[in-house]
């Protein structure tokens, strides 16, 4: 990474020495000191250069922090030297942690603090600017915008430049610019070409900073941009803050992006009395700008740092600790530690295969009822899915067993968006004069539907005493509304008669699935440039294969009726329902986690998009998963999952190969027990490597796809070593996988599934089976799923 500008480092020597003992002197150590363990006090105690503290899940980085800031106002606050809170900066990455931090110091001391640099990147960034803002084009009042305040800005500017918002989205664009200031790139140090508005991003992100100079405003982004660019065009302020800040200590390091650690790296020049804590095996947030490379160079950028291994963990069971150990170990970029604990063995992890989505949920339900009758409240228990959609299906589950729960991160998941909309359009098609639902939906996607047409329908409904719908529909008769306007609004009327027509010769499902997408509203998600239109649209597959399994629209709706009825307000302990990213930094006593299967966890976008770098990362997410868990940690895996009312097969994670036999107890539905994996050698074959995502149809993955995926890994290999063929040592290498008839079925003979009963085989291909069942119809299962007729 090189520094967008040159430090000058004066004749500021950096003073390297490090003091390894307590207090000077004889004094006795103080009080404080007591309760740490030999490698906390050593993090707390090494007070002069560089100090990169690992700290590891549960292993009292918190306490560290407070401590090594208490000690150096005690210990660095007499004669001959004198140190004042002001000359420390203490950075964290929310305001409540340095709140929590500042008390902890004054409990220590037994006396207040104040007047020190604590608080966010954020804020302590924005408190420096504002003593220098002339220097950068601001006045010191200059206005702080937040993300909705961006968008309009951007919205203008767009309109301004003739560019279309529609096709060029303004929530697309601030996103770029982020990502540029989060690197610590102004519009003159762009490099990076950008087809947003056919090439013009860079040219639009000058306007854009050009147009808040004259507002007086700056975003969050600026906040260290700005910093930066004061830096480098004023040497002498940078002098200034660089022998003002003796000591520097920041939290979550390894969560920092490039702009926020050269800010850091400017600051630290003079002095070298920099203490970082963070955990590389816990950084997660690649999507919003963090750089895991920040921390595992920290020795590069401070020649002769300390690092202080904090490992024994506080928190967790020895089986949970050496299996999340064991499972990081399998990551190439991290600087290396291992996880121990006094506390006694406890429970193994739990690691559990099921037949599908459904039996998912029932375990979990039952595991956690089993828990309450043991007497254990439902707020020590927690659900950790990868991803949002995930929740349906257990939420559902315990609203049918009563139990109450709350979603941490985000809504639930019948009160999403895209899921409320959708909801709308099924209402509408089972009751033609839902008028809530059609002033929902009239205007989603767009079809410039203005506020003075819907004033008017509002006003006919009203004077006639009629639904919105039958309003419309009267009116398309008269010349009230405009042609376009009637042509328009007559369409999707008659859409909505269409669709409602269907259900008599076709099956709901598919009827929800001809009316998102006739209606553009899959498109309009599709379309969409914003970071979270891909999850919006896993969400609406989700809620295509919740309402295959009820008998009609009409039941659905009245379930969906019930499952909203549970009262957040609740003051009963509720189970805590969270994706794995909003769980971090939390703690449970007993931790769920399902989904464990390829595509699902490691996530398949994830490794689409950043190959090795983001396999590695869903590796520390599952990582972080299991170090929130203090007594239990169960993982789940299906066999099966329904996507847009299809069965599809599903491989385990890799990351449950990577357990270590000895710290987990496996267990599995009857049918997927034999072989590792808690899965027969037949269950999953080279067939179903070739129907994931990203592979071709020729069975044939590129060096680098294979890799990602890990196909010949120890635990898979053992499976499909009979599969592998051809492996070339050099060159462009490939794997090519084949496949052989089943050995247990052959075409006409009478079998039985699990969940779909009798049918008849109709077409075989490797180990899987074309069958014609009596009830469920035509369907492509796997022979080991399979009973004789």
């Amino acid at each position: 990474m090189n520094d967008p500008f040159e430090i000058d480092e004066g004749s500021a020597a950096p003073d390297m020495r490090l003091d390894s003992g307590p207090v000077a002197g004889d004094r006795p150590a103080p009080d404080y000191l007591a309760n740490l363990n030999p490698e906390q006090r050593a993090a707390v105690e090494t007070l002069d250069g560089p100090l990169l503290v690992l700290a590891g899940a549960g292993t009292g980085k918190t306490r560290v922090l407070t401590t090594r800031l208490a000690h150096l106002l005690q210990s660095k606050s007499g004669a001959p030297e004198y140190l004042h809170p002001q000359q420390i900066l203490a950075v964290t990455f929310t305001n409540r942690a340095a709140r929590e931090m500042q008390e902890r110091v004054a409990s220590a001391l037994g006396r207040p603090v104040e007047g020190w640099w604590l608080g966010t990147f954020h804020s302590l960034a924005a408190r420096l600017l504002r003593r220098h803002a002339e220097l950068i084009g601001l006045k010191p009042n200059f206005t702080i915008l937040d993300s909705d305040d961006q968008v309009r800005l951007l919205k203008q500017i767009l309109d301004a430049e003739q560019i279309d918002a529609k096709k060029w989205p303004a929530k697309q664009l601030m996103g770029i610019i982020q990502r540029w200031k989060d690197r610590g790139q102004t519009p003159d140090r762009v490099t990076e070409t950008s087809e947003f508005a056919n090439g013009r991003c860079k040219e639009l992100y000058r306007i854009y900073q050009d147009r808040l100079a004259v507002l007086n405003a700056a975003d969050f982004g600026d906040l260290l941009l700005h910093c930066l660019t004061l830096f480098q065009q004023n040497p002498e302020i940078l002098r200034q803050y660089q022998n003002s800040f003796r000591y520097i200590l920041v939290d979550e390091y390894q969560d920092t992006n490039v702009a926020q650690y050269l800010w850091l790296r400017a600051l630290a020049m003079a002095h070298h009395n920099i203490c970082c804590v963070g955990d590389d095996d816990q950084a997660i947030y690649s999507w919003r700008g963090a750089e895991v490379g920040n921390i595992l160079r920290f020795d590069q950028d401070f020649p002769g740092a300390k690092v202080v291994r904090l490992e024994q963990n506080y928190r967790s069971t020895p089986h949970i600790l050496a299996a999340a150990s064991t499972l990081i170990t399998h990551n190439e970029g991290r600087l290396g530690k291992e996880l121990w604990t006094e506390l006694d063995h406890g429970d193994k992890v739990q690691v559990k295969g099921v037949w599908d989505g459904e039996a998912e949920a029932r375990l979990v339900g039952e595991d956690v009822e089993a828990l309450q009758r043991e007497g254990i409240g439902a707020s020590r228990m927690a659900v950790l899915v990868r991803a949002g959609f995930q929740t349906r299906e257990f939420e559902e589950r315990l609203i049918t067993l009563g139990i109450p729960y709350r979603v941490i991160g985000g809504p639930r998941f019948y009160e999403r968006q895209e899921i409320r909309d959708a909801l709308a359009y099924i209402r509408m098609v089972a009751q033609p004069d839902d008028s809530l639902a059609f002033e929902r939906i009239v205007n989603v996607p767009k079809r410039g539907i203005g506020k003075a047409t819907l004033q008017m329908l509002h006003q006919y409904s009203r004077d006639r005493s009629v639904s919105l719908p039958i309003a419309v529909r009267e009116l398309l008769g008269t010349e009230d509304l405009k042609p376009k306007m009637r042509q328009t609004l007559g369409g999707l009327l008659d859409d909505f008669d269409r669709w409602r027509a269907m259900l008599a010769e076709k099956s709901h499902v598919d009827v929800l699935q001809i009316v998102l997408d006739e209606s553009g509203y899959t498109e309009m998600w599709q379309q969409a440039r914003e970071p979270d239109a891909p999850g919006r649209l896993e969400n609406l597959k989700e809620l295509v294969s919740a309402i295959g399994e009820f008998e009609n629209l009409t039941v659905f709706l009245e379930h969906v009726s019930l499952v909203m009825e549970n009262d957040q307000s609740d003051e009963r302990e509720k189970i805590t329902l969270m994706t794995l990213h909003a769980a971090k930094g939390l703690e449970f006593d007993y931790v769920f986690l399902p989904g464990w299967e390829e595509g699902v966890f490691p996530h398949q976008r994830a490794m689409d998009e950043s190959g090795i770098k983001g396999l590695e990362e869903e590796r520390r997410l599952a990582y972080v998963g299991i170090t929130r868990a203090r007594k239990r940690a169960t993982v789940a895996y299906a066999a099966n999952r329904r996507i847009y009312n299809q069965w599809q097969s599903a491989l385990p994670s890799r990351f449950i190969d990577e357990l270590p036999e000895d710290h987990i107890e496996r267990t599995s539905d009857t049918g997927l027990s034999g072989g590792r994996g808690a899965v027969s050698p037949g269950a999953w074959g080279a067939d179903d490597w070739m129907k994931m995502p990203s592979w071709s149809e020729s069975g044939t993955a590129s060096a680098s796809q294979a890799s990602e995926r890990r196909f010949a890994s120890t635990g898979w290999q053992g499976r499909m070593r009979s599969k592998i063929i051809d492996v070339p040592s050099d060159g462009e290498k490939s794997y090519n996988i084949s496949s052989s008839g089943s050995a247990k079925y052959k075409v006409g003979d009478a079998v039985k599934h699990r969940k779909f009963g009798p049918g008849t085989v109709r077409a075989v291909e490797g180990n899987k089976l074309e069958i014609d069942f009596r009830d469920a119809g035509l369907k492509k299962v796997v022979d080991s799923f399979i009973l004789p007729g």
